[in-house]
């Protein structure tokens, strides 16, 4: 028999015991309360073949400095397009910000030209691709990636620019940056690439750090050394850091907040205490119960059940509705309203509502509903075998 959502999980007693002076489990927390970044009602669609696709439909979080932020969510969710779109990184077409706001450091990223994107990009906001095996040019040496975004945004040359190199590998401890700088992908382990991929992210000092699930390709002996690494870069800088994952145990390690995300929408938000010992959402509830437990003995893990819908083509109401465990008729009609728990806690769903859509402010009933129509309609289709692709 599959274990139910709603079991009490274990390790949540260890979790409570924690202090604020070590949350992380890497030392002191860093957070600060100015907030540098700040998406709003984020929308990004894709035009495919098969209709509009809704990779990010509504998306809203902010990142406060020295703070990371955990998204998490099944693949397809949204979670890399929403980074991306930070980035202004979306490819276009298919891919098109057709809403909202990202306000970074005060100023809207998604107003700007494209020349002016480019010096914000990798200045201010960085970013760690997911494979370091790719995200590295094979056809040229440690020394001229890490070197590049310097010399295009802080235009320095000659031996200055080989000390910031060196000072940047050194950074992410890197043995022998002098000697090391010279080699190229092919010659380094694969932790070390993901260190090289982590100094071009902070060589010129960003705000703003996106780590999109950095320590994929590591085994875990190198995956606790590389977020250790992470978290001393953050007390020594005060960046911020957009940690997107699948691991619910580096999210306890490594965040202060997370953002849960299903279908292209933040369903949940929360600090990370909140949303460990008391999950709102169902699918924040699910998600953790199928964390297996070393503690816990049981014949089979829990699941799921189902799929997530497909993106260009969502039922009506809450996506996750086919799937969840308290489903009523208003889940099957209507998408929630955000229901505001205890601090910074808020979820999106209908059960913390008894089911009542009369207890939501109908302005806002109607403001979260999915956008129908297409706003860029002079944009062609895309060709037929285009492919949508939405983690």
């Amino acid at each position: 028999m599959v274990d139910s959502p709603e079991k009490e999980r274990v390790g949540t007693t260890e979790y409570e015991a924690r202090t604020d002076a070590d949350r992380d489990g890497f030392g002191p927390s860093t957070v600060q309360d100015d907030i540098i970044l700040e998406v709003k009602d984020l929308r990004t669609y894709f035009q495919t073949s098969y209709g509009t696709v809704k990779a990010v439909d509504g998306v809203s979080y902010y990142v406060r400095r020295g703070e990371t932020l955990g998204v998490v969510g099944e693949s397809g969710s949204g979670k890399s397009v929403t980074a991306l779109s930070i980035m202004r990184l979306i490819p276009s077409p298919p891919g098109y910000i057709v809403g909202g706001e990202v306000i970074l450091d005060g100023e809207n990223v998604l107003d700007l030209s494209d020349k002016d994107m480019a010096k914000i990009r990798g200045s201010k906001v960085g970013m760690i691709l997911q494979d370091p095996m790719t995200a590295l040019n094979p056809v040229f040496s440690i020394e001229n990636q890490v070197g590049e975004a310097i010399r295009i945004h802080q235009g320095v040359r000659g031996q200055t620019l080989v000390d910031r190199i060196i000072h940047s590998l050194r950074q992410v401890r890197i043995p022998a940056p002098e000697r090391r700088m010279k080699d190229y992908p092919h010659q380094l382990s694969g932790g070390m690439r993901q260190r090289v991929v982590g100094a071009i992210s902070i060589s010129c000092a960003p705000i703003v750090l996106i780590a999109d699930e950095p320590t994929t390709a590591l085994d875990v002996t190198i995956q606790a050394g590389y977020l250790r690494l992470l978290k001393e870069i953050q007390a020594e800088t005060g960046v911020g850091i957009i940690f997107i994952t699948h691991d619910f145990g580096i999210v306890a390690k490594m965040c202060d907040r997370v953002a849960v995300m299903y279908a292209g929408r933040i369903v949940e938000t929360g600090d990370v205490r909140q949303i460990f010992n008391e999950p709102a959402h169902p699918y924040s509830e699910a998600l953790l119960a199928s964390v297996p437990k070393l503690e816990e003995r049981t014949r089979r893990l829990y699941s799921i059940e189902g799929q997530p819908p497909p993106l260009f083509d969502l039922p009506p109401g809450c996506p996750f509705a086919p799937r969840c465990a308290y489903v009523q008729d208003v889940c099957r009609e209507l998408y929630p309203t955000i229901a505001k728990l205890e601090g910074e806690h808020t979820a999106s769903c209908w059960k913390l509502l008894d089911f009542d859509k009369s207890k939501s402010d109908p302005d806002e009933l109607a403001a979260v509903q999915s956008v129908s129509v297409y706003s860029q309609q002079e944009v062609e289709p895309a060709p037929e075998e285009a492919e949508t692709v939405a983690d």
